[in-house]
């Protein structure tokens, strides 16, 4: 048997959820196409054949502007000092960026102090014409000396079976350590927090998903039923109005497809009630981030 911890970093919006949840054949984390949408590190629980692997997904590396975002920042590192081998996601619609290049920064760093494989994962080839793909890999190819290269498509599953097979074979031997039956340390209380965010983001645009945050206030099991009572947290009125919507009708769009998402993940009937409250300037708020979890 093997094991091993892989940190997958990367810029925002790289597709790193997206491929935690193929690996794992089970969504865990909240996508969108908004950046920043992860804001903690995520733990997922790969069991194969003949290995163990602790996937650590996490924020996207980027400039921060805020309390919230300097702390997302830090939680990356903190899983780059943690991870046996790194994947660090580069999108394959594009060559690099400045965004990938600040990305690499980090890496590099973390690498100086402590060196370890690390797999370039060329993501979204799904996206991007054959022919211009070589290119592209060429480019990303030249950051670094890779311990491999993978391009794949987490949307479709395509060659993610390759990455699996290029990363056991550089884990080390040990057993795990993490039970059979676990896939994930996302309790349902914050699977169900973040499930409410994922349909925030959705259903919103320009500033608002990213002053939006989920507190779940109540979260009861009774036999097959989970009654479930949250609070969205935004930081202005007008970012209020525009989550209840016209006659409430966003918020109750919000709140179906939730409870639906909900009651498919945790296989039993969801009870789910919402509201919305104003709390200014949390991002910047000590003490509102750690109510909130961040």
């Amino acid at each position: 048997m093997k094991f091993g911890t892989v940190a997958i970093v990367g810029r925002s919006n790289v597709g790193k959820s997206t491929l935690l949840n193929r690996l794992l054949g089970e969504k865990i984390a909240i996508v969108s196409d908004k950046p920043q949408t992860t804001r903690t590190r995520i733990l997922g629980v790969a069991h194969t054949a003949d290995a163990q692997i602790a996937f650590l997904d996490t924020p996207g590396l980027h400039k921060p502007q805020h309390l919230l975002n300097r702390r997302m920042v830090r939680t990356t590192l903190e899983a780059l000092d943690d991870a046996d081998l790194l994947y660090v996601l580069m999108d394959a619609s594009g060559l690099p960026g400045p965004g990938d290049l600040a990305a690499m920064a980090y890496v590099k760093e973390a690498l100086a102090k402590q060196p370890r494989p690390v797999i370039l994962v060329v993501t979204k080839i799904d996206l991007v014409n054959k022919f211009k793909l070589l290119p592209v890999l060429e480019s990303y190819a030249k950051l670094y000396d890779w311990t491999a290269v993978v391009p794949l498509s987490a949307q479709d599953g395509d060659n993610v079976d390759r990455l699996l097979d290029v990363t056991v074979a550089h884990l080390a031997e040990g057993e795990g350590v993490y039970g059979e039956e676990m896939m994930t340390d996302q309790t349902m209380r914050t699977l169900a927090g973040e499930m409410i965010r994922e349909k925030i983001l959705h259903m919103t645009e320009e500033e608002v998903p990213y002053s939006v945050a989920v507190e779940i206030d109540q979260f009861k099991e009774e036999g097959r039923l989970a009654r479930v009572q949250a609070s969205i947290v935004v930081e202005r009125e007008t970012q209020k109005g525009i989550v209840i919507g016209k006659h409430g009708e966003r918020l109750k769009a919000i709140g179906t497809q939730a409870r639906q998402e909900m009651e498919r993940l945790f296989g039993m009937k969801v009870f789910l009630q919402i509201w919305v409250k104003v709390r200014e300037a949390w991002r910047e708020d000590e003490q509102a981030l750690v109510e909130l979890g961040y």
